[in-house]
């Protein structure tokens, strides 16, 4: 009789018969190895494991949901239902409602299900689309508050000009930009994570998929990874902090600025009263 393999996912057991070949022996060991370093799933954490506090964190996130989808779903009805509010600043609160909306249903659900489950799971591909979704939202959140406070300084400091610099178009541009960023970020992000190996714990230390806390589980080289997340996260961050703070830093200075106009006529006014009555 031939030569007889058996590859276990439990571990690598070989029932080598004389006439069996190197090949035949390697290929089954490559097998098993890469039976064991597959995960197939995760545990998430959570935010406690105190049982005590699992009733009162599951209230707490149920009334956060609600009030988070009940605020915004009303926010874009009120916009989308009054002719008033077609303007620049309420179409942009529109997609930050719209982006918070989504936000809150890419982690609660799965957070308000650990509280009331024994064990708080999610497959891989499932923590995949958790983690795609988190940075597209997060990512463009962060570019529509961005838009936000350079609306802010047009209005304020060049408000002769507003409705010529941001014309319908400049802001479907302006708001196609922030979503596309968002996607390019979240894609890099899930690509990267993908390519890792996970083989040694499946215990996310964290209440959602995110980025570092997967990464402490790979099993692989992280470098890579870390460096794109790391200049990923820091581009979006600085480039949008530096906008949003020159933005108010500029609107500030024309308040200050139009607040010191205002007074020099105010001074000039008194003085040439005081002239008048004198006279």
């Amino acid at each position: 009789m031939g030569g007889s393999v058996r590859c276990s996912n439990v571990g690598l057991r070989l029932y080598r018969h004389p006439s069996l070949d190197e090949g035949s022996m390697i290929g089954c060991d490559k097998m098993a190895m890469k039976n064991d370093s597959t995960v197939t799933e995760f545990i998430l954490a959570g935010l406690t494991d105190q049982p005590e506090l699992q009733l009162p964190l599951f209230i707490l996130f149920l009334v956060y949901h609600t009030v988070t989808v009940v605020g915004n779903l009303s926010l874009m009805s009120l916009i989308f239902l009054n002719s008033d509010l077609q303007t620049p600043m309420y179409f942009f609160l529109f997609n930050l409602s719209f982006i918070d909306l989504c936000y809150s249903f890419v982690f609660t659900p799965k957070t308000l299900m650990s509280f009331v489950s024994e064990k708080n799971t999610i497959s891989f591909r499932g923590c995949m689309v958790q983690l795609f979704f988190f940075c597209f939202f997060a990512y463009s959140e962060c570019y529509v508050l961005t838009a936000m406070a350079y609306d802010r300084y047009v209005a304020i400091c060049q408000p002769l000009l507003y409705m010529v610099i941001m014309s319908p178009r400049t802001c479907s541009l302006m708001m196609f930009g922030s979503y596309f960023m968002g996607l390019a970020g979240a894609t890099v992000h899930t690509v990267f994570m993908v390519r890792l190996n996970f083989c040694d714990s499946n215990i996310i230390n964290h209440y959602l998929c995110d980025i570092f806390p997967l990464l402490q589980l790979s099993c692989s080289s992280t470098y890579a990874s870390e460096l794109v997340s790391s200049v990923v996260i820091s581009t979006v961050v600085i480039a949008s902090s530096v906008v949003i703070l020159m933005s108010y830093a500029l609107i500030l200075f024309n308040i200050i600025q139009l607040s010191s106009d205002v007074l020099y006529e105010w001074v000039d006014y008194k003085v040439i009263r005081q002239n008048k009555d004198w006279a």
